[in-house]
């Protein structure tokens, strides 16, 4: 079992910037074994991809919303994932969830995740 606690969440002015981080733990949890993803969803709305990280680190994927204020990391001695946010905008409010993906691809689909948080809220004011 893996266990996903996410963080970082909060009230900010749009433009500014928040980090969220999800840190993740398990018995046998090992990060590098692990793809992980950033999804978001809000009240009465499918859960949307944010980003998603390889394994290793040297691959990542991005919603196009999010291309270029977005950046997701990861520091698997750390069992850590993280997603700097930049520019935030309202329409980037809402509760934002991490997850984690046992194969070696990553994916968009939060259909394709084993694992979830239970979420952080972001809250952006104009």
């Amino acid at each position: 079992q893996v266990h996903l606690v996410e963080s970082g969440g909060g009230l900010v002015q749009a433009g500014d910037s928040l980090r969220l981080s999800c840190a993740a733990s398990g018995r046998t949890f090992s990060a590098s074994n692990y793809a992980m993803g950033w999804f978001r969803q809000a009240p009465g709305k499918e859960r949307e991809f944010v980003a998603a990280i390889g394994r290793s680190g040297d691959t990542a994927y991005y919603a196009d919303s999010v291309s270029g204020r977005f950046t997701i990391s990861r520091d698997n001695a750390k069992n850590t994932v993280y997603l700097q946010m930049k520019l935030l905008i309202p329409q980037d409010a809402t509760v934002y969830y991490c997850a984690a993906r046992a194969r070696w691809d990553i994916s968009r689909r939060s259909g394709g995740y084993d694992y979830w948080g239970q979420g952080t809220q972001v809250t952006v004011s104009s």
